[in-house]
């Protein structure tokens, strides 16, 4: 198997997004939020709005909303939380007038009762180590604002990693294309050698297609039929794609 998986496509290099990608939360932040709002009264078709969670995507991919948010409730982190129920809720259909009714509602409810586990996603370590074999090599770049090796150990995956980056360490987010390069920079890794996997479509594709990398969308929900890249509905279906 590892032979068959050497630089196909002339590919040497593979960067991957962390949360949605290659670790997840159980129940996910989407999964919450759908019971708490049928708890809090909703018809189903709100509390499991499609628009929603592409919503979410597309807020945490650096989107001018979330700036403005970031910017005006810097100094007060739980109003942050309760806007950002009230945005998602009203991409979930409410009314305006039901956004602002529940929005502190359904934020005391993911804080008091939203408890995670953290989990890989099902096969990882056998896709990773089939990729070491072959001689890729792998990276992981992340939006979020500290380093995170230590929880790359804590799942058992560091070993496969050469570099890790952090959005926060150098000021710079997905989809900004410059996260991108300043990886493949240290790498010392050309754009077409290179393929990034995630499973934000505005932050993961976007950014590194606009870097000149390749890129693999991974939708088991199918949120983006707008896709152009290859789609998988599982992280180790990306073997197949590097094998076609």
């Amino acid at each position: 198997m590892a032979a068959d998986l050497t630089h196909i496509n002339n590919i040497e290099t593979i960067y991957f997004d962390l949360d949605g990608t290659l670790r997840h939360n159980h129940p996910s932040f989407t999964e919450a939020l759908s019971v708490f709002i049928l708890q809090l009264g909703f018809p189903d078709k709100v509390a499991n709005s499609r628009q929603a969670h592409r919503w979410l995507h597309y807020y945490w991919a650096q989107s001018p909303e979330l700036v403005e948010d970031r910017e005006r409730f810097q100094e007060d982190e739980d109003t942050f939380w309760v806007n950002h129920s009230n945005r998602y809720l009203l991409a979930s259909g409410c009314q305006p007038e039901e956004a602002d009714r529940f929005a502190a509602q359904l934020t005391e409810c993911m804080r008091d009762s939203y408890t995670p586990k953290d989990l890989l996603a099902d096969e990882t370590p056998e896709l990773l180590d089939k990729l070491k074999q072959g001689g890729y090599r792998m990276a992981v770049i992340s939006n979020r604002r500290n380093p995170f090796d230590e929880q790359l150990e804590a799942l058992g995956i560091q070993s496969y990693f050469e570099y890790s980056l952090a959005a926060g360490t150098i000021d710079t987010w997905k989809p900004d294309p410059s996260i991108f390069r300043h990886a493949m920079h240290k790498m010392s890794v050309k754009p077409e050698n290179s393929i990034y996997v995630g499973d934000n479509y505005f932050a993961d594709i976007i950014g590194a297609q606009k870097a000149g990398m390749h890129a693999v969308l991974v939708d088991p929900d199918k949120l983006f039929p707008e896709a152009e890249c290859p789609v998988i509905d599982r992280l180790p279906a990306l073997e197949y794609v590097l094998t076609e």
